[in-house]
């Protein structure tokens, strides 16, 4: 059965180790819309964050961003969204107070305010190149609790492996667990994570099966290509 939809992780799969889109893969992608398959980016990264890496491909793409709380296509049109309950979100934050240092709120804003922290330490050297490359997105509130005036995409917290398996086990062992989500994403190599706390009913599997029912594609139009932890249900 041929091939419908393509899914593709972003970093690790679709960027190279130097984080670029080879000239193969662009070729590939280029060559796969012209036949007429469809090309979905399923990525953890926010939807501004990922069209930088969109706007260097030659092909209408479906964005499947935030691990799987939006799905829009690359002129920015929504077509399914998973927001994390407010109250949720406030647990979550309070249960993983220990872990403050590398938590921000994600929210779907035009521009300003999408990305809360409680601080930026131009000494953090885990993530603050990020931040500095996203900085016409981030706002502050001091607590994180004080921003949460609507329902979130999800609560993010960052940080080296070894704290972020603790704050994934008490998450994992919250009495509240089955009202969220988990998505972990893991660079060994780099001894660093990130959790993505979400909607209980994301992940980049479920949010793509969702969306391939919409588009009425069976699971075997389907081909995912992933790296990480958080592709896992996708594959």
């Amino acid at each position: 059965m041929p091939v419908k939809l393509i899914a593709l992780d972003i970093d690790g799969t679709l960027l190279d180790s130097h984080w670029q889109v080879s000239e193969a893969n662009r070729q590939a992608i280029a060559e796969a819309a012209r036949r007429g398959i469809e090309v979905a980016l399923v990525t953890g990264r926010r939807y501004d964050f990922a069209m930088p890496v969109a706007r260097q491909l030659d092909a209408p793409l479906t964005m499947i961003v935030n691990n799987g709380a939006l799905v829009r296509s690359n002129d920015g049109r929504t077509h399914l969204r998973h927001l994390l309950p407010q109250r949720v979100a406030a647990q979550v934050l309070a249960l993983t107070k220990p872990w403050r240092e590398g938590a921000a709120v994600i929210f779907d804003r035009p521009a300003e305010n999408q990305l809360m922290l409680e601080r930026l330490d131009p000494d953090d050297s885990l993530r603050y190149a990020y931040y500095s490359r996203n900085k016409q997105f981030i706002g502050f509130a001091n607590p994180l609790e004080t921003c949460l005036t609507e329902n979130p995409i999800q609560v993010m917290l960052s940080g080296k492996v070894a704290p972020m398996r603790d704050a994934e086990q008490a998450l994992r062992g919250a009495g509240f667990a089955l009202q969220f989500a988990l998505a972990v994403t893991l660079y060994e190599a780099r001894d660093f994570a990130m959790i993505d706390v979400l909607n209980p009913m994301c992940s980049k599997g479920s949010s793509l099966a969702e969306w391939a029912t919409l588009r009425g594609l069976a699971r075997e139009d389907v081909m995912a290509i992933g790296d990480n932890h958080n592709d896992l249900e996708m594959l």
